[in-house]
């Protein structure tokens, strides 16, 4: 049965200190959610320019690099299902990535994406499905999986059919690769993110939800209003049909991530907000 979680990245401007992490922890796993999925970057020290490119995109992560989050996950009561790495960490330093796996008592490293990435290129897109294959394929030696989530730049065109996230579909071996699916950023980018799960199929492993919609109210000067993430149910997104593709793949964790326009300014109730549309389909 999947389980429900909370990704990190939510929670970097919301905690400073590691009573702050005990308590947010806390009010998590009160709202029904069982475990929380970790990235590297928040929780050991980075270096400033990983911090500074994370933070410009919307993602500030926080104070936490020196905290023991594996003592703090188990005293919330809450599991980790999976912790996400650069790729160049994974290629480096497989043994350390394994290890820290290992030590959250997690199966899933996940591959977040390229920064500085041409994935217009067939060719450059072509090479990253060979390095995630043999990436996949130096953690499966001990026992760890590897996952690769997307964003909304997969979705660039490589020729007149295809885009980067066929190529990465159809060149990496499932028994090496597999898939973490955002469905935000595929209907952030006008495709529909229903039936790119149903292609992937078993494949599907952990399944990122966020909704999209606006909750601007009252008259507006235009017709035509930007829209951003929203607590789930609260949007337009066929959330229900998409939570039952994944349950029917087998995915072992639905996770809850949105980087901004929370309820109230506050990830925190916003994540509560949004249990209870989990709490009730899962």
């Amino acid at each position: 049965m999947a389980v429900k979680a909370v990704q990190q990245i939510m929670l970097g401007s919301v905690i400073k200190s590691e009573a702050d992490a005990r308590e947010v922890l806390g009010k998590i796993k009160a709202a029904g959610y069982d475990g929380i999925e970790l990235n590297g970057f928040m929780i050991r020290p980075t270096p400033f320019l990983v911090r500074m490119l994370t933070k410009f995109a919307g993602m500030p992560v926080g104070k936490g690099g020196n905290f023991d989050w594996a003592a703090l996950v188990k005293e919330a009561g809450l599991s980790v299902v999976s912790v996400h790495e650069d790729l160049g960490t994974i290629q480096r330093e497989p043994e350390t990535v394994v290890a820290e796996a290992k030590s959250f008592g997690t199966k899933y490293v996940v591959v977040t994406g390229m920064y500085r990435f041409d994935y217009s290129d067939e060719a450059t897109v072509s090479q990253l499905a060979e390095d995630l294959n043999e990436a996949g394929k130096r953690l499966l030696e001990d026992g760890i999986y590897l996952l690769y989530h997307n964003h909304n730049c997969e979705l660039r065109k490589v020729t007149k059919e295809k885009c980067a996230y066929d190529l990465l579909i159809e060149k990496t071996n499932p028994e090496n690769v597999n898939f973490e699916f955002d469905s935000y950023w595929f209907a952030e980018a006008g495709a529909d993110p229903l039936l790119w799960m149903k292609r992937l199929g078993d494949r599907l492993k952990l399944y990122h939800i966020n909704d999209r919609g606006t909750r601007i109210e009252g008259a507006s000067m235009t017709p035509i209003l930007n829209s951003d993430s929203m607590e789930l149910g609260y949007g337009n997104m066929n959330l229900t049909a998409m939570v039952e593709q994944s349950l029917s793949a087998g995915v072992d964790a639905v996770i809850l991530e949105t980087h901004k326009n929370w309820v109230d300014g506050s990830p925190v109730k916003s994540l509560e907000v949004s249990a209870e549309f989990l709490n009730t389909y899962i």
